[in-house]
């Protein structure tokens, strides 16, 4: 881990880390900048379809695009995509399998991640860092 970046608290248990995905999102974004790697946040806008239903989708063109990453990120001219969960219960939609699968397809690095560690081991994997 590096120094600087500061943990949440652990469950009464002390088995499992009870982190929002908040928290490791802001933990990635924090890691990111340490390391000088540029990166924004893509922030997704929230209303309702025609249908009622209740939506997020993040807005490119005028176009409503669903499943967009957390962080979009950029490294030596490598795309990167990176979807923050929560270490326990963080659960990937089917709109942001898609969106992942869609980068990774197209040459881009799109991945989902739960901690620091998770972030560094699939960056290394893909030949990023």
């Amino acid at each position: 881990m590096m120094p600087g970046i500061r943990r949440s608290g652990v469950r009464s248990s002390g088995l499992e880390p009870r982190i929002r995905e908040a928290e490791i999102l802001r933990q990635i974004e924090e890691w990111l900048t340490l390391r000088r790697i540029w990166h924004m946040r893509c922030n997704n806008a929230a209303g309702k379809a025609q249908s009622g239903q209740f939506m997020r989708s993040f807005t490119c063109n005028g176009h409503a695009v669903n499943g967009v990453s957390d962080i979009y990120a950029v490294k030596d001219g490598i795309s990167i995509w990176i979807e923050c969960k929560k270490p326990v219960g963080g659960r990937v939609s089917d709109a942001q399998r898609r969106f992942l699968d869609a980068m990774n397809r197209n040459g881009a690095v799109g991945i989902v991640v739960n901690s620091i560690e998770s972030l560094e081991e699939q960056l290394k994997e893909a030949g990023v860092i």
